[in-house]
This record gives structure tokens, C-alpha cells and sequence, in this order.
């Protein structure tokens, strides 16, 4: 398999992960944080937002294949379709484009972070958080909802003309059937836990929540951290085990 420029690929993981992040962030920020216009838009608004967030992402990062996740990145890496090496440079790219885009989002809504009062409203901004903490069944509904993801995505790759995470291998409509299947995601399977189906996504603004000189904000919820980064993994794992099998892709 030959490798794309790395400085590139980095770049574009890192500029769609950012573009993900300030979006997806953003509209939990409109929707969550107090003088807001979109205050109190509920739930579906978060999941379109998100949805669209995605489909932003993907269309200026083009150059990499769009990858995003490393639960998607691992997925692609356990079918081969990536190298190790790419998939360390995506994921490094993606955590790093995660915080930048939560920091981006913090500053465009900083004055309403200001006025929030609940710290737990402020960390949903960032990061998901469980509706019952229960680690076991959290973790499982992680897997799940990932497990959709990176299956179906594979479906669209295989059935289709797009090369997922292959440089320059996304067509200008593949960023809808994603953006629709994270909203479907979200309406169905986020209620638990919030959907983080991306240790990125997770991760990174987690991290800027922390560092960030935010006024009034409580813990950063490190006890739960584990759940969407390990969930997600597996869940990128076992689609790519098993889409070869139920999806007969086997050649």
C-alpha cells in the first residue's frame, strides 16, 4: 500500500476534525448554555447539528479520505485499508483538530459560558456524559452505537464508488449519507450516553475543558473518560471484523 504525503494527510484529518468539533460543540453550546438563542432547541436540534457538523467535516478533508474517528481509523486499519502509520498520524491529527475546534467553539461562545450557571451544562459542551452512570451498559451502548457507524460506513464504501480514508477518494455527495446516518445515530442510540462514537470527539474537548480558563466550571468528568474512547474502539473493531461476513464483501 503506498502511503499519501503524511504532512497532508495530518493537515486534512486535522482541519476536518476541527470543522467536526466547533460545529458539533457549537450547536450543544446554542442549545444548552444560558441567553442563547437556541436555547432549549431539545435534543433533535443536537442531533441535526451534529449530523451537519459531519458534513461539514468531510468536505474539506477531503485529501485524506475523511476518516475523522479512530474508531473509524481502526476499522479501516483491522480491513487493511489503511496502514498503521497512516492511522497514527489520522488519529494524532484528530485528537489535536478536536481540542482546536472545542477551543473555537469556547470562544465563540464565551460570554454565555460566563453566564451559565450549572458546570455540568458546561461540560456537555465538550464531552458526553452518561443519562444513568452505569460503566458496563454505558460501555455497551458505546459499542453499539459505533458498531453502526463504521458497519454502515463500510456498507456506503463497498457498495459505492467511495474510498473511504483513501487520499482524494470522496465524491462531494459522500458527505450525506455519513451526516444522515450520525443524525439517525444520535435520534436512536444517543439517548443513554450522548453519542460520543469517536474517542476524538470525546477526548479532545474533554481536554480543552480542562485546560481552558472557564468561569465556574466544575470537574471534567475524568471517571467516565475511558467509556467513549474504549467503546468506540471496540465497536471499530468488530464492524470491520464482521462487514466482510454480513456484508459478503469477501472476494
Amino acid at each position: 500500500m503506498t502511503e499519501p504525503n503524511l504532512g497532508l494527510y495530518f493537515l486534512s484529518e486535522l482541519v476536518g476534525t476541527a470543522m467536526l468539533l466547533l460545529l458539533g460543540c457549537g450547536v450543544v453550546a446554542n442549545v444548552a448554555l444560558a441567553k442563547n438563542k437556541g436555547n432549549g432547541g431539545g435534543f433533535l436540534m443536537v442531533n441535526w447539528g451534529w449530523g451537519l457538523a459531519v458534513f461539514a467535516g468531510v468536505l474539506v478533508s477531503a485529501y485524506s479520505g475523511a476518516i475523522l474517528n479512530p474508531a473509524v481509523g481502526i476499522g479501516l486499519l483491522v480491513a487493511g485499508k489503511i496502514t498503521f502509520t497512516m492511522f497514527l498520524v489520522a488519529t494524532g491529527a484528530e485528537l489535536l483538530g478536536a481540542i482546536i475546534g472545542a477551543v473555537l467553539c469556547w470562544l465563540a461562545y464565551k460570554q454565555h459560558f460566563d453566564e451559565e450557571p450549572d458546570p455540568a451544562n458546561k461540560l456537555g459542551v465538550f464531552s458526553t456524559g452518561p443519562a444513568i452512570r452505569s460503566y458496563g451498559w454505558n460501555l455497551v451502548t458505546e459499542i453499539i452505537g459505533t458498531f453502526v457507524l463504521v458497519f454502515v460506513i463500510f456498507a456506503f464504501a463497498d457498495y459505492g464508488d467511495v474510498k473511504v480514508g483513501t487520499p482524494g477518494g470522496l465524491g462531494p455527495l459522500t458527505a450525506l449519507p455519513v451526516a444522515l446516518l450520525v443524525v439517525a445515530i444520535g435520534a436512536s442510540l444517543g439517548g443513554p450516553t450522548g453519542y460520543a462514537i469517536n474517542p476524538a470527539r470525546d477526548l479532545g474537548p474533554r481536554i480543552a475543558h480542562a485546560i481552558l480558563p472557564i468561569k465556574g466550571k466544575g470537574s471534567s468528568d475524568w471517571a467516565y473518560s475511558w467509556v467513549p474512547v474504549v467503546g468506540p474502539l471496540i465497536g471499530g473493531v468488530l464492524a470491520a471484523l464482521l462487514a466482510p461476513v454480513l456484508l459478503h464483501l469477501v472476494k
